[in-house]
């Protein structure tokens, strides 16, 4: 590498400033070649191709980039020849790798397996991470999982040895730590079926969750599709310190943008502040970035990325980064669609919640309005970790608090819970004496998986309905989400800040101006945390957990028993029929927020992700119904009487009547999981009617054959009633941009018309008329 150095200096030297980086870059390629990462020794990392693309869009568009731009027009399928139009076309983009995790890896594979394909194309990556129920401790639940999950960990080992995907087994660590520590670099381009895929973006990479189907394109060797997203600018001045961490940044800009305010952009941090904050602190803000609904979440190249990337062992990537800067950072001069300025030396801390994380709070008016709101001031679990914080940065400054009340006598008031993020996390934070400290403070130290951020969390100190509040350094707080109550007060804010409520054992503790009183009686505060940013020394790699892709699969079995009721295999849906949608019954109309937790649950229900028909029992069971505020009923229009919404809908379909949902404003926003749209595809849905929709779900339903529709008029949600008949017109002239038209038949003989926007672009057109984008791909093959 250090010759490599000085045949770049001299080719400097030789070709004057001015010379494209193209020339270095040929230069090093006939030099050597640096593998995506140290498990994939074949591949390789080609920022050449990348610089010619962005030099081939730039000259074409002739002005500057933003960063964003720069990698996802890096990533054309025809530079050349790509209509680019912010926010309006669609992009036909090559990404370089794929990462599914075990809840959603089921159906991808399983898609996959349907395909017919031997091999996966791109370098692929499954992590067991969202299977293990946090009930005793980490060692305890993991062996239980192992047993509980044994037939789905061997169809995934299984799978992916057959298909050449690598695979990482139960007790890794959660997916996104996982590829921030080994697969992210500045400038890849990653799709992972998880919406925090974002993380990445703390290393340079644009990241991005998507579901299964749009997986399965990538793994096949198909360009994906992704509408050219807008940008949006977050300029960060000053730096952070003291009580403010990077958790407070994307806290901030949840509760200006809400959950629905970054939604088909990118958002693009930029700015002298960047520079104060950590890899993993960046990756932090990034993982969050799925919150407001941002297509992903991106940092430009720096020093703090160098620096961790040398210390988990890729400083080649890292020097070769070094000669592609000028491709890893914004040109100067470029433009932003809107533009956000936060001066981290004045940002405080902050917490969101209860119930949606845009709903921020500083810290310091957290107490008064729980007061006014009568949100439960004791907090009875404080909970650190997940995949947004569980860094060995996050790590020790919770240990230093936890070390300052231990000093005074202290332990936690809470209940309190610690989640690494990955096995080296693990391995490291015991070698170093932070996982002892966090233990002695009355931590229990979970498994290396998500837990309880995703509702894998056999709670016991609450009943279910029983009114309380839990802090948590997680990212998403939806009604029952952690717990499956729906009466628990989910508050997101950051792991210093739950360290200290935990310690306190209240929500309006605020350590920046509150005392705790020490085992003697003596009044004390809390010290602002701190903590080193990588450990001194090198990572512990902890247990080898990874199972690489045999060179020779051919004799390698994946079985699917066809008694399981955890795994199935897949029909192919129907293909469209020809003709307009006639006089389907409304299954439910949805009153107010509608998430994808609401459609498709998750906790006890991860269990059913690879078996179809039985987790399409739980469809929509969380939606609030407009017709009598509850959940789960709805009246069967063919009988009278009413039941749960699956069952209503088995019902329908059993009698050949097809049926549409009638939805509020950013339907489908959170989670990734396409169940929630493969479940009312199998159960006999055809359309999905909504005000607006979160843009995965949006391109799920589409993927599927459904019919993701929205109101031309938004007031019109009002004139559907849950007795109507609808019909859907003009699908014979189906066309990009062209509104169809919705027949509303009501009870009392009357009946009216309204427009219905969709999105479809020519490709997803005839996604819809071969009844799914995986029955396309075998009709083009």
């Amino acid at each position: 590498m250090a010759s490599y150095c000085l045949t770049v200096t001299r080719l400097r030297l030789a070709l004057g400033t001015g010379a494209r980086r193209l020339h270095v870059s040929a230069a090093f390629s006939a030099k050597a070649k640096v593998a995506m990462s140290r498990f994939e020794p074949g591949t390789s990392i080609n920022y050449e191709k990348m610089h010619e693309n962005i030099n081939i869009v730039r000259r074409r568009l002739s002005r500057p980039l933003t960063l964003s731009e720069k990698i996802v027009y890096g990533h054309l399928d025809d530079p050349a020849g790509q209509d680019i139009a912010r926010g309006r076309t669609y992009l036909r983009l090559r990404p370089d790798r794929v990462a599914m995790q075990d809840a959603t890896a089921q159906m991808a594979m399983l898609q996959f397996i349907s395909s017919g394909l031997p091999k996966v194309a791109v370098p692929s990556t499954i992590h067991c991470d969202h299977l293990i129920e946090a009930q005793i401790g980490g060692p305890e639940d993991l062996q239980r999982a192992k047993e509980v999950n044994e037939e789905v960990y061997n169809f995934l080992s299984t799978a992916a040895a057959k298909y050449g995907v690598g695979f990482w087994k139960p007790g890794s660590g959660i997916i996104h730590q996982i590829i921030l520590e080994n697969y992210a670099y500045p400038g890849v381009m990653l799709i992972g079926t998880d919406s925090h895929t974002p993380n990445g973006g703390g290393l340079g990479s644009i990241c991005i969750g998507v579901g299964g189907a749009d997986a399965v394109d990538v793994m096949a060797g198909i360009p994906w599709e992704l509408k050219c997203p807008n940008v949006i600018g977050v300029k960060l001045i000053g730096s952070l310190s003291g009580w403010t961490s990077p958790k407070d940044v994307i806290l901030k800009v949840a509760g200006i943008l809400t959950v629905k305010g970054g939604t088909g952009a990118i958002v693009e941090y930029h700015g002298p502040g960047v520079d104060s904050i950590s890899c993993t602190g960046m990756a932090t803000i990034c993982n969050m970035g799925a919150e407001i609904g941002a297509t992903t979440s991106v940092f430009p190249y720096n020093h703090r990325m160098k620096t961790y990337m040398e210390k988990t062992g890729r400083g080649e990537i890292a020097a070769v980064a070094d000669q592609f800067r000028e491709d890893l950072v914004p040109d100067n001069g470029c433009e932003y669609d809107q533009v956000i300025e936060i001066n981290l030396s004045e940002l405080k801390p902050h917490i969101n919640g209860p119930f949606t994380p845009d709903l921020a709070h500083p810290v310091s008016e957290i107490g008064a309005m729980a007061k006014k709101s009568g949100w439960p001031l004791e907090v009875k679990v404080g909970l650190i970790g997940s995949c947004t914080n569980s860094s060995y940065e996050d790590m020790g400054r919770a240990a230093s608090l936890a070390k300052q009340a231990l000093d005074k006598g202290l332990k936690c008031k809470a209940q309190f819970t610690v989640t690494p993020g990955s096995e080296q996390i693990r391995a490291t934070i015991e070698r170093d004496g932070y996982a002892k400290i966090l233990s002695d403070v009355g931590g229990i130290v979970l498994a290396n998986a998500c837990g309880p951020c995703i509702g894998q969390w056999d709670r016991k100190d609450v009943k279910k309905g029983e009114k309380n509040t839990i802090v948590t350094s997680y990212n998403r707080n939806f009604t029952a989400r952690n717990d499956a109550n729906p009466a628990t007060h989910a508050f997101v804010t950051s792991p210093e800040i739950v360290t200290a409520m935990a310690i306190a054992g209240t929500l309006d503790f605020n350590p920046e101006t509150d005392y705790l009183t020490a085992s003697n009686g003596e009044k004390f505060k809390l010290e602002p945390p701190t903590g080193d940013e990588l450990p001194s020394r090198d990572f512990d790699p902890g247990q080898d957990t990874y199972q690489h892709p045999p060179a020779e699969s051919s004799s390698v079995m994946v079985n699917v028993s066809p008694s399981s009721n955890r795994l199935q295999l897949l029909e192919p849906f129907d293909r469209w029929h020809g003709k307009d949608m006639e006089e389907m019954r409304v299954l439910i109309k949805v009153k107010g927020k509608c998430t994808t937790d609401h459609i498709s649950a998750a906790g006890p229900w991860l269990k059913f992700r690879g078996h179809l028909d039985n987790i399409s029992n739980n469809m929509l069971i969380g939606a609030v119904n407009t017709d009598n505020d509850a959940i789960n009923k709805v009246k069967n229009l063919l009988t009278g009487e009413f039941g749960g919404v699956p069952d209503v809908a088995r019902h329908y379909k059993a009698n050949g009547v097809n049926w549409v949902v009638v939805g509020d404003e950013n339907y489908g926003e959170g989670s990734s999981r396409e169940h929630a749209a493969l479940e009312p595809r199998h159960l006999g849905g055809r359309a999905i009617i909504v005000k607006s929709f979160a843009r995965i779900h949006e391109t799920n339903l589409k993927k599927q054959g459904l019919l993701p529709l929205t109101f031309a008029e938004p007031k019109d949600y009002d004139k559907i009633r849950p007795d109507d008949k609808i019909s859907i017109t003009g699908l014979k002239s189906l066309v990009p941009g062209k509104p169809l038209t919705a027949v509303i038949k009501h009870s009392d003989g009357s009946q009216e018309s309204i427009s219905l926007n969709h999105t479809f672009n020519e490709t997803q057109i005839e996604w819809f008329k071969a009844g799914s984008a995986l029955n396309r791909m075998k009709e083009v093959q």
